[in-house]
């Protein structure tokens, strides 16, 4: 309140208050020192102007430039987190049903959204969909804390699920190679020559389950050799491209390590759904339809195994902290796991100490294929442009074009104390909250 009062009393605060709401929520912004300015350039003669707009960070009533940190965790920031969650709702929706350059047609395109899951590594506490009770004896209810844990700690396979977890892309990547080996096969068509008749495009994320183990959803789609611009061969369908993902799925496995004797190999679980899309029995008898899938992937782009397990969202430098830390039993020897496999020579490319508080899945959360659809980068240049026509800042004449001239140093992160009260009790500035962009 001190802080407060100070910047009332120099009539700052209303500066201030203009300031915070440009964050547009974000409650953990980097802070940055330096300047910026605009020059008018005549492009005949290359001779500058006068400058058209100058910033310099310590004429801000923050004292410095601050940004949004645009971090995706929702534990860690829930304004940022929900921009990187719809604009991943229109990323998957672009594919699904075209916009944000991607032609309509890509609707009548064969189209599935699948579930590949993990294998088993040990029993663990569950709901049965078949109405009876836990291996336990128990009914347990959805938000009841031991769901996903063992039911034997001592003989659960820590080392696999570590290990499965930061494997888990590699056998996505693997699993993607066979799938294109697949419908080519389906198609008569060597792999060769599947690339002068087809191409297949999906977009995935991860999840963690309640266990601790990675598993992704995907919606796969078959388009024409030049991707969603192209239509399909009339050989594609949504039965050959389900059949071929289970045929994939199936085979596809790679060789882990050989620890102590006991050589790993890693699989996808025997639970694989595959669904074409537009079909109904979905997330609780739900129509399957492209808004549906969107929503659905899109809520788990800002997840982490923090959310699902009980872990942490930030690294671990030190194991002692975990003495210290509120998470779970399970989490906790799961992570204890891999730092003691991070101290293997054997291992080192593996990273697990480094990604030891994400149970060792190292790999991005939202993935997709070149041609599947728009990008995240697209879709915050085109908000970023937005927000610029918004400012109103002088614009060149004809014949001139602008020079930019800045510089930037970073100062810190996050809010003060004074800062941070008055923030949350401010309404966002109009086109800050990443309200996503409409065709």
């Amino acid at each position: 309140m001190a802080e407060l009062s100070t910047l009332a009393s120099l009539g700052n605060l209303p500066e201030l208050a203009r300031q915070l709401s440009g964050l547009g929520g974000c409650t953990h912004p980097i802070r940055l020192d330096g300047h910026r300015t605009e020059y008018a350039v005549d492009t005949h003669t290359g001779e500058i102007g006068n400058a058209l707009h100058h910033l310099d960070s310590a004429s801000l009533p923050a004292g410095h430039l601050l940004v949004r940190c645009n971090n995706r965790r929702v534990t860690r920031c829930p304004a940022c987190a929900e921009v990187y969650r719809r604009d991943t709702y229109q990323l998957i929706t672009a594919g699904l049903r075209g916009g944000k350059g991607i032609p309509d047609r890509v609707a009548a395109h064969p189209r599935v959204f699948a579930t590949f899951t993990a294998p088993g590594f040990g029993p663990v506490h569950n709901r049965r969909t078949d109405g009876r009770p836990c291996r336990c004896g128990t009914h347990h209810q959805q938000d009841d804390p031991a769901l996903g844990t063992p039911l034997a700690p001592d003989t659960y396979d820590y080392e696999a699920a570590v290990l499965w977890n930061a494997h888990a892309g590699d056998l996505w990547r693997r699993f993607s190679i066979y799938l294109r080996r697949e419908v080519a096969k389906r198609a008569g068509l060597t792999q060769r020559a599947f690339r002068d008749h087809a191409r297949v495009s999906f977009a995935k994320v991860a999840e963690y389950q309640k266990r601790g183990a990675v598993h992704f959803h995907a919606v796969i789609r078959l388009d024409g050799p030049d991707g969603g611009d192209t239509p399909p061969p009339p050989w594609a369908t949504a039965d050959l491209l389900s059949d071929a993902i289970r045929a994939a799925a199936t085979a596809a496995r790679i060789d882990g390590p050989v620890i102590d004797g006991r050589a790993h190999t890693f699989a996808f679980g025997r639970q694989l759904d595959v669904r074409p899309i537009r079909s109904a029995d979905f997330d609780g008898g739900q129509e399957l339809t492209e808004r549906a899938v969107a929503a659905y992937i899109a809520k788990y782009a800002t997840k982490g195994a923090e959310t699902a397990t009980g872990t942490l969202d930030r690294p671990v430098r030190f194991l002692a902290e975990l003495a210290q830390a509120r998470i779970t039993d399970h989490a906790r020897r799961m992570i204890r796991t891999a730092w003691a496999l991070g101290a293997r020579k054997d291992l080192e490319h593996l990273r697990l100490r480094a990604w030891a508080h994400m149970l060792c899945f190292r790999g991005h959360f939202s993935t997709k294929s070149r041609r599947y659809s728009t990008t995240l980068g697209a879709l915050r240049d085109a908000r970023a442009e937005w927000r610029r026509a918004q400012t109103a800042l002088p614009v060149p004449q004809d014949g001139e074009t602008t020079l930019v001239l800045a510089h930037w140093v970073f100062a810190g992160t996050g809010l003060t104390d004074g800062e941070a009260w008055l923030a949350a009790s401010l309404e966002p500035a109009p086109g800050t909250e990443g309200e996503p962009t409409h065709d």
